[in-house]
């Protein structure tokens, strides 16, 4: 049975935030989803390089949808999580969420805000 490589940190963390969104995942409200539920300062292009290669990897599908004048014109790209996504991250969860068990008192869950 072949087995699917592992992501990395930042990998799950762009899924976890297309899953978020929903229909509305694209790259600038994924960034701000980030931003808002993680500690971190992220870029754009770390961002778009992230949706490139998880869509490499077909654990992410897009698509182009028009916008209309009044929300810039401009073609907007879509995100979505696939089901091997879905697996991927939930892997990916799971595992931290193994390791970590036994030393929550060494690793205290802080919030974000």
């Amino acid at each position: 049975m072949k087995h699917a490589a592992p992501i990395g940190e930042f990998e799950v963390l762009v899924l976890m935030a297309v899953l978020r969104l929903g229909d509305g995942a694209y790259g600038s409200a994924i960034r701000d989803e980030l931003q808002a539920h993680t500690s971190r300062k992220i870029s754009r292009g770390a961002v778009y390089v992230t949706l490139d290669r998880l869509d490499a990897k077909r654990l992410l599908t897009s698509r182009v949808v028009d916008r209309p004048p009044e929300h810039g014109g401009r073609p907007l790209r879509l995100y979505r999580v696939s089901p091997a996504g879905v697996k991927a991250a939930t892997s990916a969860v799971s595992d931290m969420a193994r390791m970590r068990s036994g030393i929550e008192s060494l690793l205290p869950i802080r919030s974000t805000r």
